[in-house]
C-alpha cells in the first residue's frame, strides 16, 4: 500500500509507516503523477484535493489533519467512495493560545485590560467554543454570534447577531470556516460597510479564514483612519498576501495560529485512527506516545503580581507571538512575500501549548489559582 504524505505532518512515520510505503512530499508540490499509483492521500490545508488532482488516481482515502476542509472537493470524494476524514479540534487549543497571547499583547501596548473588555466571537465550533469558556472563566464579558448554529439549536438568547457585536464589542474575533454558498455564507462576512461600522479603538482579530474579511476595505480603514487595531494570521490570496495590508495590522503572523506541536500531533494521530478504521486495521497507538516532554515543564511564582502581568508571563513562558510576528517580517524582507509566507510555516519552530506548563504558586501568589487555571496552564499551589 503506497501513501503519499505532506511533508511537515509531524509523526507520519511513527503513524503510518505500519500500514505501508510512504511518500513525503511539500503539500504545495502533490501533483496528479504523485498520486498516480496512491492508496492514501494524507494532507494539510494547502493541498487542494480535487478533481484536477485526482483523476487518474486509484486513491481511496483522504486525510486532512486540519480543522478546516474548504481545501477539499468533498462531492467528488462522494461520488467516487473515497472514504475521508479530517481532524475537528485537533489545534483548536492552540488557537486560543494565539488569541490570548495576542490580546494580552496588544492590551499591554495599547493601555487598556482586557479583563475589562468585551469580546465578540464569531464562530461557536471547537476554537470559538473553547475561547468563550476560557475567556468567561477569566471574568470577560462575551457575546457569541453562530447563525448556524443558533439555527440548528434553537438556543434564543443565546446568540447575537454579527451586527450586534460590532455595535457592543471592544474586541471582535473571528473564527468561522469558509462558505460561499447557502444561506450563511461567510465569504467576506466583515465586508466594507461593516468595517467602517467598527468602533474606534476596536480590535480585530481573525483566526479562521482570510476570505472572509474583505482585505481591500480593512487596509483603507488603517491607512485612512487608522482608528482601529487588526491581528490577522489569516489573508486572502494566501501565500501572496497583501503586502501593504500586512504593513498596517498591529500582527502578522503566516496562518499558524493552530500550529503548536500538540496540535499537529494530535490531528497526526487522529487521522491515522480513521485511516485504520477505514481499512479494518485497528491501531493501539496512542496520542500520548507522540508528544515529547516540553523543555519548560515547570515554572514557579513566589509572590503575587497583577493578573495580567502573571498571565503575560505564564504565557510567554509558553508561546510569544510577538516571535512569529517577527519571524514573517524576516522571512518577507529576504525572500519576498510568497516565498517568505511559505518557509514560515514549512520551516515553523517548535511550539507547545499552554497546558503543558505546570505553575507552581507560593505565599501569597496563591490568589493567581483560577485567572492561571481559567488561562489554561496546570496549577499547584504550595
Amino acid at each position: 500500500m503506497k501513501l503519499v504524505i505532506d511533508a511537515n505532518i509531524p509523526a507520519a512515520d511513527q503513524c503510518f509507516e505500519p500500514f505501508g510505503t510512504l511518500q513525503r512530499l511539500s503539500g504545495r508540490e502533490i501533483r496528479p503523477v504523485d498520486v498516480a499509483d496512491a492508496d492514501a492521500l494524507i494532507v494539510r490545508s494547502i493541498t487542494q484535493v480535487n478533481q484536477v488532482l485526482l483523476a487518474k488516481s486509484p486513491v481511496r482515502f483522504v486525510g486532512t489533519c486540519t480543522i478546516g476542509t474548504d481545501h477539499i472537493d468533498h462531492a467528488l470524494l462522494n461520488e467516487r467512495g473515497i472514504g475521508f476524514a479530517s481532524a475537528p479540534g485537533c489545534n483548536a487549543d492552540a488557537v486560543v493560545d494565539y488569541v490570548l497571547s495576542s490580546l494580552l499583547l496588544v492590551s499591554e501596548r495599547e493601555g487598556w485590560s482586557l479583563l475589562t473588555r468585551t469580546v465578540g466571537i464569531v464562530g461557536a465550533g471547537n476554537v470559538g467554543g473553547r475561547l468563550q469558556q476560557r475567556l468567561q472563566a477569566l471574568g470577560v464579558a462575551t457575546l457569541v454570534c453562530d447563525p448556524p448554529k443558533e439555527e440548528a439549536t434553537g438556543a434564543l438568547g443565546e446568540f447575537f447577531s454579527l451586527d450586534t457585536l460590532i455595535e457592543r464589542c471592544d474586541v471582535l474575533c473571528l473564527h468561522t470556516p469558509l462558505v460561499k454558498d447557502g444561506p450563511h455564507t461567510t465569504y467576506q462576512l466583515l465586508n466594507a460597510e461593516r468595517i467602517n461600522d467598527l468602533a474606534p479603538g476596536a480590535v480585530l482579530l481573525n483566526a479562521g479564514r482570510g476570505d472572509c474579511i474583505d482585505g481591500l476595505a480593512l487596509r483603507s480603514r488603517l491607512a485612512g483612519k487608522g482608528d482601529i487595531t487588526a491581528i490577522l494570521d489569516v489573508w486572502e490570496d494566501e501565500p501572496e498576501i497583501d503586502a501593504g495590508l500586512r504593513d498596517l495590522v498591529a500582527l502578522a503572523t503566516p496562518h499558524i495560529a493552530g500550529h503548536s506541536l500538540d496540535g499537529k500531533l494530535r490531528g497526526t494521530w487522529m487521522i491515522q485512527q480513521a485511516f485504520a478504521e477505514h481499512i479494518g486495521q485497528p491501531s493501539p497507538l496512542r496520542f500520548s506516545e507522540l508528544c515529547p516532554l516540553p523543555a519548560l515543564a515547570e515554572l514557579t511564582l513566589q509572590q503575587a503580581l497583577p493578573v495580567e502581568d502573571a498571565l503575560r508571563l505564564c504565557v510567554r513562558a509558553v508561546y510569544d507571538v510577538r516571535r512569529d510576528h517577527d519571524m514573517l517580517q524576516r522571512h518577507v524582507f529576504h525572500q519576498g512575500i510568497k516565498k517568505g509566507f511559505d518557509d514560515c510555516r514549512s520551516n515553523y519552530p517548535l511550539r507547545r501549548e499552554f497546558a503543558t506548563l505546570r505553575v507552581l504558586l507560593e505565599n501569597d501568589a496563591t490568589v493567581l489559582e483560577a485567572p492561571l487555571l481559567a488561562a489554561g496552564f496546570q496549577v499547584q499551589c504550595a
